[in-house]
């Protein structure tokens, strides 16, 4: 299979799923950290970053499925998954399949309403559109902490702290991804449910209190649909929360896979 990915360090293997429109890079801020305690292995997820897409539905359970052979073909059997909002929804899917050891989800898909759906599809497909048509002045825009805090507000918490190379290559991703149109509509109609199917798998959910696209009232319904797993508020941090607190993040990634 022809996917992208990276892997560092030694120790349990903790495979990294990024969100709709990202890249395994994201995790970069925490990944030095976790290696020095488990294997990780980041991944583009086919149809973006440096992955192709795949012959799949690019919802949920089409590339929890996908995912599962791939781990087969790379020897990974019951690895821990971190996924972050499209990842936690692929993570928590691959939980319920009894394909992994443990999951953490960060801020994840389908624990919102209709309206709340619409409104966090409807705001990456607006903000898609307008960092394309605006491509040329981006490096421009993002040269200056106020210009990245304007331009990643939805999604980070302190998008400051990511380097201007960091940050246009983050749009890059964005706008370019083959697969960002079909999986925002696959997803559109994933809704997270049966979560006794879960019970055999350690999960944590992480959650961060300024997330302005999987609004924190998301966070409340997975802990009543989740009520025994660990549930664990990310102070201060967005809906991308790797560098907003690199060490929080990771010292609950290392938490959640142990």
């Amino acid at each position: 299979m022809a996917i992208a990915y990276d892997s560092t360090g030694s120790g349990p293997p903790l495979v990294l799923l990024h969100g709709l429109g990202s890249r395994r890079e994201v995790w970069d801020p925490v990944v030095g950290t976790l290696a020095r305690e488990r294997r990780v292995i980041a991944v583009d997820v086919p149809g973006f970053g440096d992955s192709p897409p795949a012959p799949i539905v690019p919802s949920a359970e089409g590339y929890a499925a996908h995912l599962e052979r791939w781990f087969a073909e790379q020897g990974l059997e019951r690895p821990h998954v971190a996924g972050n909002s499209m990842g936690g929804g692929i993570a928590l899917e691959l939980a319920r399949r009894g394909s992994v050891a443990s999951v953490t989800a960060v801020s994840p898909v389908g624990f919102w309403t209709r309206r709340e759906c619409s409104y966090a599809r409807g705001s990456l497909r607006a903000s898609r559109a307008i960092a394309a048509r605006i491509r040329p002045a981006i490096p421009a825009l993002l040269s200056t902490a106020a210009g990245r805090a304007v331009l990643f507000a939805q999604t980070f918490g302190r998008p400051w702290r990511m380097s201007p190379e960091e940050a246009v290559a983050t749009i890059d991703a964005f706008i370019k991804a083959p697969s960002f149109d079909a999986a925002a509509d696959a997803f559109g109609g994933y809704r997270f449910g049966d979560p006794e199917a879960l019970r055999g798998v350690p999960v944590t959910v992480a959650w961060g209190t300024r997330d302005a696209l999987l609004i924190p009232r998301q966070a409340a319904r997975a802990r009543r649909m989740l009520p025994w797993a660990r549930h664990v508020p990310l102070h201060g941090c967005g809906h991308v929360p790797f560098h907003d607190d690199p060490e929080t993040v990771a010292g609950v990634l290392l938490a959640g896979s142990g």
